[in-house]
């Protein structure tokens, strides 16, 4: 699973991917074009997770395996600007599975916003206009090309039509694909065309320090999460805050000077383990967890999906060969003293057949016959 960074130029893109990512990237400040061919960054993180570090502690295993999700770094949107960019920048976030939105809200003179002087909500609402704007190009190239073969005197696919002069429509009022209702049909024919305006967001406001825990900030979150009901959105983008600067200095430390860093400036944790959180609660992800001397190993799944499935996870031979699975929530788990001999003797440990729907946090063990 991967999510692309992005947002309008020198709004902190890559500050953001470098605090993530533990990397030290240039943050280049851009003009508002760009001529130069710019390659993404792409960088692999770990979900950090209480649980994995519970049960590490508890098995000593020779290897920890956390879940990971994979950030891409690239060019900003040029609002009103350069198409040829935005294209590119398009092109790349369809390839992804999730956005996140990088929006300024810090004062720096020495880096110029492309669109002049700072204002958050501006930008929020300039990006919908401008993924709203990418996808109607789209919609209206794809019209011209059924319009072509029509006149040639090739066979139409009455049905995208019909879909695709829907989505035209709203587009040209200016409505994002995802505020539109569509039936079943409707979202299979759209699948391969990879609407920008219907992938899950994430909003991260770029602060200056000296606004952490501020009102101020607090307020913009308000007011961006109001702009987005007021759409019509039925599912809100998650609004982070945070201080990219100070968070890609506290990925540069040692985990004790990280925790002494955070203890003076008054917080828990860094924003950018809630940020991995959220992402990979935004692309609907779970993890199961699998213990052992050998390896204690955070598996990804779709929320929903049944043991069968999970067990193919781990390999295609426990999914054909699986008879049963052992299964103990971690909360379970931890209140039986870290023991599995325990909660078995508490009858915690349950067995569960190929359709049991596994839960956030559950811990596996697959019975399976090869």
């Amino acid at each position: 699973m991967k999510l692309t960074i992005t947002g309008f130029s020198n709004s902190g893109k890559t500050t953001v991917f470098n605090a993530l990512t533990g990397l030290n990237l240039p943050a280049t400040t851009y003009p508002t074009l760009i001529s130069a061919e710019v390659d993404p960054h792409v960088g692999v993180v770990k979900i950090p997770d209480h649980r994995i570090n519970k049960l590490s502690s508890v098995y000593k295993p020779k290897k920890t395996t956390y879940a990971a999700v994979e950030y891409i770094d690239y060019l900003g949107i040029a609002s009103g600007g350069d198409a040829a960019q935005n294209s590119k920048v398009f092109n790349l976030i369809k390839d992804a599975d999730a956005i996140v939105h990088v929006v300024r809200a810090f004062e720096d003179d020495a880096v110029a916003h492309p669109l002049g002087k700072i204002d958050a909500i501006r930008d929020v609402k300039a990006f919908e206009t401008e993924i709203i704007f990418g996808d109607l190009e789209f919609v209206e190239k794809r019209l011209e090309r059924m319009e072509e073969a029509s006149k040639k005197g090739k066979k139409q696919d009455e049905a995208g039509k019909r879909l695709l002069l829907k989505c035209k429509k709203a587009l040209e009022d200016e409505i994002s694909l995802r505020d539109i209702e569509f039936n079943e049909e409707e979202k299979k024919f759209m699948l391969p065309y990879q609407f920008l305006s219907v992938m899950p967001e994430i909003i991260v406001l770029n602060i200056d320090e000296k606004d952490l825990n501020s009102e101020k900030v607090k307020n913009l979150q308000q007011e961006i999460e109001i702009y987005f009901k007021k759409k019509g959105q039925s599912a809100v983008p998650p609004v982070l805050a945070l201080c990219g600067k100070i968070e890609m200095e506290i990925a540069q430390l040692s985990q004790d000077e990280a925790k002494a860093f955070l203890d003076d400036i008054g917080i828990a944790e860094p924003a950018m383990n809630r940020l991995c959180r959220v992402s990979y609660e935004t692309l609907g992800l779970i993890s199961f967890f699998t213990v052992g001397e050998d390896e204690v190993k955070a598996w990804t799944i779709k929320n929903g999906t049944n043991a069968h499935k999970a067990a193919g996870k781990i390999h295609s031979d426990i999914e054909k060969g699986f008879i049963r699975a052992e299964v103990i929530g971690f909360d379970d788990f931890v209140l039986s003293d870290e023991s599995m001999v325990k909660a078995k003797e508490k009858g915690l440990v349950r067995l569960e057949g190929k359709t049991y729907i596994v839960k956030d946090g559950d811990i596996i063990n697959f019975k399976f016959n090869v």
